[in-house]
């Protein structure tokens, strides 16, 4: 007789309860919860969450707020883009997508112009 059951992990504690989907997601979350992340300061893999939003490194010490489940959410990578743009100046990739959103919005009032003169 095979197996008719796989393994949960963190939901099992769980048991049959509350439905499959919800059991899976919560095993999901429980799992990027408990897992180690790099620190933005020495690099090691010893972030860990102390409580909500508050991520500790167990080698340096640094505590910095983050995600309810994950330390780095990707607002927080916006963040960190626009505040490195600010300090650093853009880059050459960023200078490329800046001209090209420049040349749609262009070519967008060009259209719209023909359109009013033709009206």
């Amino acid at each position: 007789m095979s197996k008719r059951t796989q393994k949960v992990g963190a939901a099992a504690r769980f048991g049959p309860r509350y439905g499959v989907s919800v059991r899976r997601n919560a095993a999901k979350v429980l799992r990027k919860r408990a897992k180690q992340y790099s620190c933005p300061v020495c690099q090691y893999q010893k972030v860990t969450r102390d409580a909500v939003g508050i991520w500790t490194c167990g080698k340096c010490s640094h505590n910095f707020a983050g995600g309810a489940w994950e330390p780095f959410t990707r607002a927080s990578v916006a963040n960190n883009r626009i505040i490195r743009r600010s300090v650093d100046g853009a880059t050459s990739s960023d200078m490329a997508l800046i001209a090209q959103q420049a040349a749609l919005d262009y070519e967008l009032k060009i259209a719209e112009g023909e359109a009013d003169e033709e009206e």
